[in-house]
């Protein structure tokens, strides 16, 4: 009996087992499946609840200058969008909430911005001449007409003959619209920015009765001081069509905003940050449940090389000489630029072009910029391509010490005319017996001249490319590469080279293409004997919102000059330093307490008109302990070198020079901005322009400075407080 009591009990004991096992495998089951309780009872769960996945926008990083002045914000918007969530599949349905949508956002004077290239009225035609991706979307052959891109649209979205002419045009115009943006539970359709509490109200009671649409927070790109640096800050605008394919492989969505030019492209990966992600539930047409699956990282914070104060200060130098020295030959002299870099480190401290612009400008008035007399959106400091004239002397004295041909004491006969090779050539003045570090204060052409010629081009060739000539210095914004005098140079173009060019190179006054950015590099190679430090604009960055540092761009060496005898930058810095001396108060350089080294140059531009010329200028700061090196040229003007006092005036008030101190009181703040010709507060602007960029005249490279293609045409949307447009109704 006590072993059958037993044998029960050891059964009832695995029996309670099992059941144990299985309920605890159950609950296990159940936690793995739905999770906790809270989560098994979410509306998400739901038979009849829907989840999709959708992008969620970082923000954008900011542009700071040196000092940690914001260039470029962000400011919020409030958007109002339609949602595909909510939107109903029926198209007539769908139609009729269209052309609601359209008249509402017209009754309040906001106006949807069309992507349909096709006038409003018939008979239908094309607004612009590429429609290619029109007719792609709608699946038309190349040729279909304008009238055969709206009928397609009819016909596939079933618009009803209820609707007028003008009412189908533009239920078209929304449907156009979807179709091109991507249209999609990830991308909503934008149909009025930075709208009024008003309109978001009047939207909102509409919504109860036209689904699909929401008011949205949106980020605002704001233009803090637009006359600092404007031609390498850029711009940023909306993705386009045509952009799309490979951006979304990168992670962009439709509605992203993406660097266009400038800064804002070059930086668009640290700028941009990464976007996240949540998965949105909706049940009984109602969002019930959002869950983040992904944390957005906002951009970060870029930091310039470039001090404001200093760049502000370095454009009133070049502005100040233009109205003292604005005419030559009888001619108005209106163009110039000028580039410093530190020394040190080959970073840009400031570069500044005549005329200029302010972003926001850029950005109300594009058109008149666009036609406004000397191109001011045209960044002569690294695209113009000038002569260098007598600043080359420095380079071929380089090649002849260097080389072997000359030394220190070499010396040639100047009597001031110069025969070679059946040709006549003549310098400026009657040198006598004249040596390289003479020939250099007083640019002896004829002392460069047999140096040429005894070097020969393939020599002159060869020190122009380890001073960085002839190719691009690999700016972040990019920059021109340019052209040198040589045989290949002639033979690209199909021009014939003679051997008299040979010393024509030499003293830089034949066919060259140079850069401000290349000529104030030059300089800072002499100052380092040899060293060529890349340049750059971004000085770090920083954790958005914060002063966590990130990275700090490290100073690059391109290029270094092995030099076969230790003295031939005592003789090249020697001249340079003597050239300095030579310089009228008041813009004497000769009562800083250092020593100045510069070289000039006045190369002609005109083979009939001896007259025309430009003005170029190198240099750098202490000459003993350079700080800075810069360069400048004056387009058909002269006596450039007069604003060389105020460059390093400019650099010692603010940074101090030499062991001195800055002598401005608040070095932090920013003078006043300056805008269309008067200081005033700094404020935020508007507008959505498409922009051109320009090339602008003689001295132009032909390329733009978003991305070195030629004359390109690009889009931009800039940052606005205000958007609402007082826009007639199309007709």
């Amino acid at each position: 009996m006590n072993k059958v009591s037993d044998t029960i009990k050891s059964f009832v004991m695995v029996f309670l087992v099992i059941i144990s096992g299985i309920l605890s495998a159950s609950k296990l089951m159940k936690i793995q499946i739905v999770g906790d309780e809270n989560i098994a009872s979410s509306p998400r769960y739901d038979s009849n609840a829907f989840t999709f996945e959708r992008d969620v926008p970082s923000t954008r990083g900011e542009i700071v200058d040196y000092r940690g002045n914001k260039i470029i914000g962000n400011d919020s918007r409030c958007d109002i969008v339609l949602q595909k969530a909510f939107f109903p599949d029926d198209l007539q349905q769908g139609n009729k909430i269209l052309l609601e949508i359209y008249n509402a956002l017209l009754d309040n004077k906001y106006l949807f911005e069309e992507v349909l290239p096709v006038t409003f009225q018939e008979p239908y035609e094309y607004t612009k001449e590429d429609v290619l991706r029109t007719t792609e979307l709608l699946k038309l052959n190349p040729y279909a007409t304008a009238e055969n891109c709206i009928d397609k649209i009819i016909s596939d979205y079933e618009i009803s003959d209820e609707y007028s002419p003008r009412e189908k045009r533009m239920i078209a115009g929304l449907r156009y619209a979807m179709l091109e943006k991507d249209f999609s539970y990830s991308n909503d359709l934008l149909l009025a920015k930075d709208v009024d509490k008003d309109m978001v109200v009047y939207m909102k009671e509409l919504s109860n009765f036209c689904r699909g649409i929401e008011a949205v927070d949106s980020a605002e790109r704001v233009i803090l001081r637009g006359d600092i640096l404007p031609h390498e800050i850029g711009t940023v605008g909306p993705i386009y069509a045509e952009e799309y394919d490979e951006l979304k492989e990168l992670g962009y969505a439709m509605n992203d905003t993406v660097g266009k030019s400038g800064i804002e492209y070059a930086m668009e990966k640290e700028l941009r940050g990464e976007s996240g992600l949540e998965e949105v539930t909706i049940l009984n047409d109602s969002i019930v449940d959002i869950k983040t699956t992904k944390k957005t990282v906002p951009g970060q914070t870029v930091k310039l090389t470039v001090d404001g104060t200093f760049q502000i200060k370095l454009q009133n130098v070049l502005d100040n000489f233009l109205s003292n020295f604005g005419y030559y030959g009888g001619e108005k002299v209106e163009k110039g630029a000028i580039v410093v870099l530190n020394a040190k480190t080959g970073g840009v401290l400031g570069m500044v072009n005549a005329p200029t612009y302010n972003l926001k400008d850029f950005a109300e008035n594009y058109d008149e910029l666009l036609e406004a007399e000397g191109a001011p959106m045209f960044n002569r400091c690294t695209q113009g391509l000038y002569l260098p004239g007598s600043t080359f002397k420095t380079i071929t004295a380089t090649a002849g010490l260097n080389e072997g041909i000359v030394n220190g004491g070499s010396s040639f006969f100047c009597g001031r005319y110069y025969e070679f090779y059946g040709g006549n050539f003549q310098c400026t003045g009657y040198h006598s017996s004249i040596s390289v570090r003479h020939a250099l204060e007083v640019s002896c052409n004829i002392y460069f001249y047999e140096v040429s010629q005894k070097l020969g081009i393939d020599n002159i060739t060869k020190y122009s490319q380890l001073y960085g000539l002839g190719s691009s210095l690999g700016l972040e914004t990019g920059d021109a590469k340019g052209f040198l005098c040589n045989p290949e140079t002639f033979a690209e173009r199909g021009q014939e080279w003679y051997i008299g060019y040979v010393i024509q190179a030499g003293i830089g006054n034949q066919d060259y293409g140079i850069t401000p950015l290349q000529l104030a590099t030059v300089a800072n190679t002499i100052a380092n004997k040899g060293t060529r430090y890349k340049p750059y604009l971004v000085d770090s960055l920083y954790t958005y919102g914060s002063n966590k540092h990130v990275k700090t761009t490290k100073p690059e060496i391109a290029e270094k000059i092995e030099l076969n005898y230790d003295y031939v930058y005592d003789y090249i810095i020697g001249g340079m330093m003597d050239a300095a001396r030579n310089v009228p108060y008041p813009y004497s350089l000769s009562n800083l307490g250092f020593n100045v080294a510069i070289k000039t140059g006045t190369p002609q531009t005109s083979q009939d008109n001896k007259n025309k010329q430009n003005s170029v200028f190198i240099g750098f700061a202490p000459a003993d302990k350079p700080e800075i090196a810069f360069a400048g040229v004056i387009e058909g003007g002269e006596y450039s070198k007069y604003m060389v006092r105020g460059i390093i005036d400019a650099y010692a008030e603010c940074f101090g020079i030499n062991g001195s101190k800055p002598t401005v009181e608040d070095n932090k703040q920013l003078p006043p901005e300056w805008r269309n010709g008067t200081t005033a507060e700094t404020t935020t602007t508007t507008s959505t322009s498409t922009t051109t960029s320009t090339t602008g005249t003689g001295t132009s490279t032909g390329k733009s400075n978003e991305s070195n293609k030629t004359s390109s045409t690009v889009k931009t949307t800039t940052t606005t407080t205000i958007t609402t447009v007082n826009t007639p109704e199309p007709q």
